[in-house]
């Protein structure tokens, strides 16, 4: 059974939709979800003059039409035999029973905590929980066919993103315009500050529609070290699957639900809890120490001087060749299975079809 509190998989989405080229060449995301491939990332300090331009040889980003990408994953999780509940929110689990605020609690044998960054189902496990966090915010909305060169524009500027970063990409129809921070150095709401930001961002197509409205939570601690027990387990941003770093997510979700769902059909098949041991949050949390470093030294970068500094330090050849590797680099996350470097790309739902557990 999969439970989401949302009426509407369309509605309440939280994610840009950035995949990375790895997710790209690792997962079979459908193609016609997905906007045309990204190469040239402009980095900007809080001036916004003379961005700094990096440029690959191969597309490094797609943004896709989240909502019709869960849509997908919907209808591949009911084919695989999965009863998917909308409009349901999970209220708490206890003695092998889940509770549900809008339907008849279910004797649950396992449960999978797939509930953001503040999780309720860790807690109600005993599992770890996130305490590290950024805020975003973005907005979204339609752009005319042709006026947009595919672009990732980056503006390093603590007045508005302090932490970390604004942004302004396009799947080719839409435009994703946000800034994200630590809520505790935000001179005013983050509502506030992304409309400063969207006033005059870089690279932003005027709007040919509605705007939709974005944000929440981004855990940016690293990876979770107790993730499991013989009740359940956390994938996602429950997990602090979340580069510390880039605060990216969609890409260690994906690679760390695969091994979740392999995990938990060998035990529930075979009731070994040493299987339960392969889903070790410690053993992938070691080697993130060099994020979790620069993502100390990012979070420090508190002034607009600071930024500027920052920026002019990455014009060198050394420089680019750092931000090079962060933003076109295949370690933003490692694999999270044996094996996983030499599989076939795999769809949404398919280790979960292949196990029998969705």
């Amino acid at each position: 059974m999969v439970v989401d509190r949302r009426r509407s998989l369309s509605a309440g989405i939280r994610t840009t939709g950035i995949f990375v080229r790895r997710t790209l060449d690792d997962f079979d995301l459908p193609e016609h979800l997905l906007g045309p491939g990204v190469r040239d990332v402009l980095l900007y300090p809080p001036s916004r003059r003379a961005p700094i331009r990096l440029t690959s040889d191969r597309d490094e980003y797609r943004v896709a039409d989240m909502a019709a990408v869960y849509e997908h994953a919907h209808r591949a999780a009911e084919s695989a035999g999965a009863r998917v509940l909308l409009g349901v929110r999970y209220a708490g689990a206890s003695k092998g029973l889940a509770r549900f605020a809008d339907a008849e609690p279910v004797t649950a044998r396992f449960i999978v905590g797939a509930d953001g960054a503040r999780s309720r189902v860790a807690r109600d496990l005993g599992l770890d929980v996130n305490r590290r966090f950024l805020v975003g915010a973005e907005i979204v909305h339609p752009i005319a066919p042709g006026t947009t060169t595919p672009a990732f524009h980056c503006v390093l500027d603590p007045r508005v993103a302090p932490g970390y970063l604004g942004w302004v990409i396009d799947d080719g129809r839409h435009a994703h315009v946000g800034v994200a921070g630590y809520p505790d150095a935000m001179r005013a709401g983050i509502r506030h500050l992304l409309d400063d930001f969207a006033a005059d961002a870089p690279g932003r197509a005027a709007p040919a529609g509605p705007v939709e409205r974005r944000g929440g939570p981004i855990p940016v601690g690293g990876v979770l070290r107790r993730l499991v027990c013989p009740e359940g387990l956390l994938v996602g941003d429950a997990a602090g699957a979340v580069s510390p770093l880039t605060a990216g997510g969609l890409d260690p979700c994906l690679r760390m639900s695969e091994l979740a769902a392999s995990v938990a059909a060998g035990y529930l098949r075979t009731g070994d809890q040493r299987m339960l041991s392969q889903y070790d949050g410690g053993a992938l949390r070691a080697r993130f120490r060099g994020r979790l470093l620069l993502r100390r030294v990012f979070a420090g970068i508190r002034s607009p001087a600071m930024a500027e500094a920052a920026v002019r330090a990455l014009r060198g050849r050394a420089g680019r060749a750092l931000a090079a590797r962060i933003l076109f680099g295949d370690g933003s996350f490692p694999a999270a299975g044996p094996g996983r470097a030499n599989a076939g790309k795999v769809g949404l739902g398919d280790e979960a079809r292949r196990e029998g557990l969705v």
